[in-house]
């Protein structure tokens, strides 16, 4: 098989959770166990951070990965879900996993994938733990999937522990209140293992303490340690921070390349995070901390986080998908200046929609659409849903259709945002792609 049919048998052969949803989910750890022992336990051959959360999980992995590679350490990056190539999901130093490991790696476990029928996600966090072993990285940022406590990730025991925050999010397989969906996510705390809680909740922290506390692992919080008011742009488009600690400047005029607003709280964790590494011997200076933070996207090739793609008009994606994410956007989007709004949006079917229209602002003009993918809400749904929140627009069957007309409609001064479910901002950019 070459690369393209490779990839192909595993979307068709294997659950996929961007196409399948909860089919693609095993509330169990038992096919975990039985690769980790197929595979000869890769993961314990190298360094690793662990990092959960709802929001923010993938641009703190990004970012650690950004500071560690620049440190000129060998880190290797697992994350999901991609937006174009599946390759994505498995970098050594920015670098996609060659297609000929993957056609190997596969080719060579194929009788033992037909037996095992593992996921998709199953697979691939696999291949990553044996790809980063046989290219002996000296540290690994794996990225939890969902949840945490019956994550395949959760074979690993890291360094640390990180789970960003708690919002709601895939409410039918971690619960259906915050405590619930805490205690899943607390659920990669390990024994003895030092976890950091990125943002503190007064309704949530006792979820984490006790955890912590049954696991014996010593527990900080992030935004208990560094704070940051607010950031402010450069003419170059870079985000610039003052980092307090102790109520005193500790990082003067912090960059970073990701310009959304909800940046400040993941460069905090990202912060609290170095300050472990450093304490676990890893040699980063803080030339490190201020050259991999300002270049996270060139270093790691982290994409659909208020990307901006073209100006006159103003066009940014963004992969928020969940409520806490949508507010974030939407306070950006208020702060943006503008002469008229155009939102490009679509959901997938397991989401309540309802729930992220009634904040949507009601001046703009909505393209309604959907992703190619069968987990993808028809867009007609959406627009009958959207005409009882006062949004107006009209629904197109495809992203293409959807970004024509709306570059059509739009001005010089205008603003277009698309978004929605990660998968719209990947058909989206495979369009930019051609």
């Amino acid at each position: 098989m070459n690369y393209q049919e490779t990839v192909d048998y595993l979307y068709n052969q294997l659950p996929l959770y961007q196409r399948t949803g909860g089919a693609a989910y095993k509330a169990n750890l038992e096919n975990t166990y039985k690769l980790d022992k197929h595979f000869e336990s890769p993961h314990k051959k190298y360094k690793t951070v662990h990092v959960g959360g709802t929001n923010g999980k993938g641009s703190v992995c990004h970012m650690l990965a950004s500071v560690l590679q620049n440190a000129g350490y060998v880190v290797g990056l697992h994350t999901s879900p991609h937006l174009i190539d599946f390759r994505e999901r498995i970098k050594i130093n920015g670098k996609l996993i060659p297609e000929e490991y993957i056609v190997k790696f596969v080719m060579k476990n194929m009788a033992f994938f037909r037996n095992t029928q593992p996921s998709f996600f199953e697979m691939s966090v696999f291949m990553a733990f044996d790809y980063f072993a046989s290219k002996k990285v000296d540290i690994a940022i794996i990225e939890v999937g969902l949840g945490g406590r019956l994550d395949s990730t959760n074979i690993i025991t890291p360094l640390f522990s990180v789970i960003t925050n708690i919002g709601f999010d895939h409410m039918d397989f971690l619960g259906n209140s915050l405590d619930k969906i805490a205690y899943e996510k607390a659920g990669i705390i390990k024994d003895s293992v030092p976890v950091i809680i990125g943002e503190s909740s007064s309704q949530i922290n006792s979820v984490f303490l006790k955890a912590a506390e049954d696991k014996s692992s010593p527990i900080v919080f992030a935004d208990q340690i560094y704070s940051i008011d607010y950031g402010f742009y450069s003419s170059n488009e870079k985000q610039i921070f003052n980092v307090e600690k102790e109520k005193q400047i500790f990082y003067n005029g912090l960059k970073t390349d990701l310009l959304g607003s909800c940046q400040g709280k993941n460069v905090v964790t990202a912060l609290a995070c170095i300050d472990l590494l450093r304490e676990n011997g890893l040699g980063i200076d803080n030339m490190d901390i201020y050259n991999g933070l300002e270049r996270v996207i060139s270093n790691t090739g982290l994409y659909g986080r208020w990307q901006l793609m073209d100006y006159n008009p103003r066009i940014v994606c963004d992969t928020a998908h969940n409520q806490e994410g949508f507010k974030s956007v939407i306070s950006q989007l208020e702060n943006t200046p503008y002469s008229r709004l155009h939102l490009i949006l679509g959901f997938v079917k397991d989401k309540n929609i309802d729930e992220f229209l009634k904040v949507f602002p009601k001046d703009a003009s909505y393209y309604f659409t959907k992703a190619d993918i069968p987990r993808a809400l028809d867009e007609r749904i959406i627009l009958k849903k959207s005409k009882k929140h006062n949004l107006k627009g009209k629904s197109y069957h495809t992203v293409r259709e959807a970004y024509n007309a709306a570059r059509s409609s739009a001005h010089e001064n205008d603003m277009i945002f698309i978004g929605g479910s990660t998968y719209i901002v990947a058909d989206y950019l495979k369009l930019e792609k051609g």
